[in-house]
């Protein structure tokens, strides 16, 4: 209760705020009869925006669609909510919307765009995509989240991938760690080569969504695409209560030696900054981690290196930041189209994802902005499209329901905190995950 009587006093004293500029305004004593009813329709284009991207690569990108619409006279009101997994931001979603007063568009993931979607909350873009040919551009897996009973409820930004590890090219150099390892042997070594150089092996931020993270790749590396789908697309018992499952959390238990004794609690972010500034060799996060790179003045190739964890190149593990319209008044609808127009522009897709360290989420985008990073995420997510190696990710809301996802979090982040083994913790995830 105390949270939303903040956040509605925040937005009463936005409102007081507009309304006190908006009578300071002078009109000029010869405008002609239409002029008032001209200013006042284009003062309310505007769009309060609700978002979790507040580290500084995020921001830089969100500026870049903030300038877009701001450039056809389109207001940006924003509402961020820190924290990097979205958890905190849905809360704040589910206030507004139980007030009465939903924001203009939310960044949505996954299931939680077809949540509100059946709940009859989201606009249809539908006319829109027609006209636009969002068809046509994005890939079916993605549009398989975008839609809801055949309509466009979302407009996806990007494609994120989470299966990549980020490192320090001199840390690695410190250490002799010659070349990028190839499977799990060869990441175990070169761990372990880092650490012994006096330095943290794996920088890592002790939140559940981030141990999930790190789990993703950790599925993939050791029972392979098919494994994954059996169990986080499939839901089979046999598949999350098995020995390959067993050996994921034993692998998930010799990466937590590798991490720092801080790590509890910490920002992805702040944990990419060790990798940044020297303090660690590696960070296993999705491809949002290259952003602090890039803003960090950092060169791909020369500063630090980006590749596939391990043990799953050619499969990519998948998130979509998408951006969903909640029904209002007609008044916002003009504002909401141009806005999701923005979203969908090949242009801004380019301009965007290129800040934001991910793959367009149109097909019709050319690589040729994108460093090196940027044009291999690219080429693996064309490659896996193909191979039907795309899958969606249990980590970021785009394999299971939130439901199931946040209880496979709790069994995850037990056995690597240690309490428990990875017998029990293979059980445990079996039973959290019944449908």
């Amino acid at each position: 209760m105390l949270k939303l009587t903040k956040l509605t006093l925040a937005i009463a004293a936005v409102t007081l705020m507009a309304s006190c500029g908006k009578k300071e305004e002078t009109k000029p004593a010869a405008a002609p009869a239409s002029a008032p009813a001209a200013a006042a329709a284009k003062a309310s284009e505007a769009v309060e925006v609700l978002h979790w991207w507040t580290s500084g690569g995020e921001a830089a990108a969100l500026n870049v669609l903030k300038k877009n619409l701001e450039d056809q006279a389109v207001k940006w009101n924003d509402m961020p909510v820190a924290g990097g997994g979205g958890e905190q931001a849905m809360t704040a979603v589910r206030a507004r919307v139980t007030s009465g007063n939903p924001p203009t568009a939310v960044q949505l993931l996954g299931f939680d765009i077809q949540d509100w979607a059946k709940q009859g909350a989201l606009a249809d873009m539908s006319a829109l995509a027609a006209k636009e040919g969002w068809d046509k551009t994005v890939p079916p897996a993605l549009q398989a989240f975008s839609k809801f009973d055949g309509k466009w409820v979302s407009a996806p930004v990007n494609v994120h991938s989470t299966n990549w590890v980020w490192a320090n090219k001199a840390v690695l150099d410190k250490a002799g760690v010659k070349e990028i390892p190839k499977d799990w042997d060869g990441f175990i070594a070169a761990l372990t080569a880092v650490q012994k150089a006096g330095l943290v092996g794996l920088a890592h931020g002790g939140q559940p969504w981030q141990d999930a993270t790190i789990f993703d790749g950790v599925v993939l590396a050791t029972g392979g695409i098919d494994f994954y789908r059996k169990a986080f697309i499939d839901l089979d018992p046999a598949a999350l209560n098995s020995p390959t499952m067993v050996k994921v959390f034993d692998r998930m238990g010799q990466l937590r030696k590798f991490v720092d004794k801080d790590f509890s609690g910490r920002d992805w972010n702040l944990a990419a900054a060790m990798v940044i500034s020297e303090k660690a060799g590696f960070q296993i996060m999705g491809d949002w981690a290259k952003g602090e790179f890039i803003n960090a003045k950092k060169v791909p190739g020369t500063d630090f290196l980006c590749f596939r964890m391990p043990g799953t190149q050619g499969m990519v593990t998948f998130n979509s930041d998408q951006f969903a319209m909640f029904k209002l008044g007609a008044d916002k609808g003009a504002a909401q189209e141009k806005m999701a127009k923005a979203v969908m522009d090949p242009a801004f897709q380019s301009a965007f994802n290129v800040v934001k360290g991910s793959a367009p989420a149109r097909t019709d985008v050319p690589n040729t902005a994108f460093d090196d990073c940027g044009k291999k995420a690219m080429a693996d997510l064309a490659e896996a499209s193909t191979k039907n190696t795309l899958v969606g990710s249990l980590a970021h809301g785009h394999a299971v329901p939130a439901s199931l996802k946040n209880a496979a979090y709790d069994v995850i982040t037990a056995n690597f905190n240690g309490k428990a083994d990875s017998k029990k913790a293979a059980a445990d995830l079996a039973a959290a995950m019944k449908k």
